[in-house]
């Protein structure tokens, strides 16, 4: 095959497998020679005549006949590109063949950093993009203290929080802040999923020697989402092994969840006290103001891309209180406000935010009961629910229930009347009080104001 056939069926390639696949994977690859119906290819490591040859070859096969070739097989020999390499050292292993099970074979070279079996980050996601706020600033902080390199201090760094708060925004700006300040590190990003997934394909292909050697040469490993991992026990096993060996050697370990290690049902025992031996941070709901800046600063992106659009005050600041859920429904909303109005030729204004967005709007309606906030308020301060409607009137108790009535008559619709039925059947100038009491409160006591706050996220997420 001449060399310019083969530029052509790269470049066919990359269509096909995608800039990452095939920067990784197809563009070390070196033709040698098309013979006997056999195309020959040279790579630099076993590990990769190995993926190439279970993921890509028939890829491959399929564009060099289309390219008109005779190729009916491809192999794959292992020839080292090292500058400087010995004369003596040997320039090939014996050829890994299309479709042939992979065979044990002994330690390849330490993997290079683009050849690692990780997760392609996303550009956007980078520190200069994260919106700071209360509730992920100590997140923020930590993985801005992680990003800067130098000693290792918190390990594992464990980030954990609901859906859409940030987490693999973080794990990715991180990633993407290593490799700018030391390219030359080994920063292995990937989901639990994916680990499982290397883990199940390297123990089928009997290469647990290659996976014990990519996972344990890192100098930082990123795991998003553990908890996909719990109940799997051999994942498991092997999770453990691998997070003890890089914290022998001192390398950096980040993980998140959708939840603290404590919680993770299904998780080993010795996995979740690892856990929990370094920094655990949690990235609590959104608030107004954070998701008043997330919007804020896309929009202002937005803008850029439809400069004739108009834009009227006070629809950000109507979809920052009516959409709680998470940052990426915010998002999302935004982003189908500005097409809408864009395709339609109309100014955004409150009218066409509740037309355009009516089934986000109404599935955001967050409807909290008064029971539900009685149950929550009970749980906060360690007093029993029967106590809360009960007669009782010592302070510990008569506080909280004073706190109850005035989250029930800010959050949910009921009248005062409805609301003193619930509470034991007391009379609704007793709810009056209590109200009234906690609002002078919450502006001279910063503990209950904070209780307030903090109450609030938990019943609005």
């Amino acid at each position: 095959m001449k060399n310019d056939t083969w530029g052509r069926v790269k470049q066919q390639l990359l269509e096909s497998v995608g800039r990452n696949n095939y920067a990784n994977w197809i563009e070390p690859l070196e033709l040698k020679t098309v013979d006997n119906g056999v195309a020959v290819f040279s790579v630099p490591t076993s590990f990769m005549a190995n993926w190439v040859s279970r993921n890509f070859s028939d890829t491959i096969l399929l564009h060099l006949k289309a390219a008109n070739e005779s190729a009916s097989r491809v192999e794959f020999k292992v020839e080292p590109h090292q500058a400087g390499a010995s004369a003596t050292a040997p320039t090939a292993k014996p050829a890994v063949k299309s479709g042939e099970p992979a065979q044990a074979a002994a330690p390849s070279p330490e993997p290079r950093a683009d050849e690692l079996p990780g997760a392609p980050l996303d550009s956007r996601f980078t520190f200069d993009n994260f919106v700071v706020g209360k509730p992920n600033e100590l997140a923020h902080a930590a993985a801005r203290r992680v990003a800067e390199g130098g000693p290792v201090t918190f390990n594992p760094l464990f980030l954990y929080g609901g859906v859409g708060l940030g987490k693999t925004h973080l794990m990715h700006a991180i990633a993407h802040e290593i490799r700018e300040r030391d390219p030359e590190l080994r920063v292995l990003y990937l989901s639990a999923e994916q680990f499982m997934y290397r883990f199940v394909q390297a123990l089928r292909d009997r290469q647990m020697i290659d996976f014990k050697q990519i996972f344990r040469s890192v100098d930082v490993l990123m795991v998003d989402d553990v908890q996909f991992i719990a109940g799997k026990d051999s994942t498991q096993e092997e999770f453990f092994h691998t997070f003890n060996a890089l914290v022998d050697q001192n390398k950096q370990i980040i993980i998140s969840a959708d939840r603290a290690p404590g919680e993770i049902v299904g998780l080993e025992d010795r996995i979740k006290s690892r856990l929990q031996c370094g920094l655990v941070v949690d990235l609590h709901p959104t608030d107004y103001e954070l998701r008043l800046g997330v919007l804020q600063t896309k929009a202002e992106s937005y803008r850029n891309q439809y400069p004739g659009l108009k834009f009227a005050d006070g629809v950000l600041e109507f979809l920052a209180h009516r959409i709680s859920t998470n940052v990426r429904v915010l998002e999302g909303a935004l982003m189908r406000l500005f097409a809408f109005a864009s395709l339609v030729g109309r100014e955004i204004d409150l009218d066409l935010t509740q037309e355009c967005l009516a089934d986000i709007l109404k599935a955001s309606e967050r409807k909290v009961t008064v029971e539900e906030i009685q149950r929550k308020v009970s749980e906060h301060y360690a007093i029993r629910l029967s106590d809360m409607i009960g007669p009782k009137r010592v302070r510990s108790i008569a506080r909280p229930r004073q706190v109850a009535m005035y989250l029930a008559k800010h959050m949910t619709t009921r009248s005062l009347p409805e609301i003193g039925r619930r509470f034991g059947g007391r009379d609704h100038t007793t709810v009056m009080h209590g109200v009234k009491r906690i609002e002078e409160l919450k502006g001279t006591d910063s503990q209950i104001a904070d209780d307030l706050e903090m109450l609030r996220r938990t019943l609005e997420a």
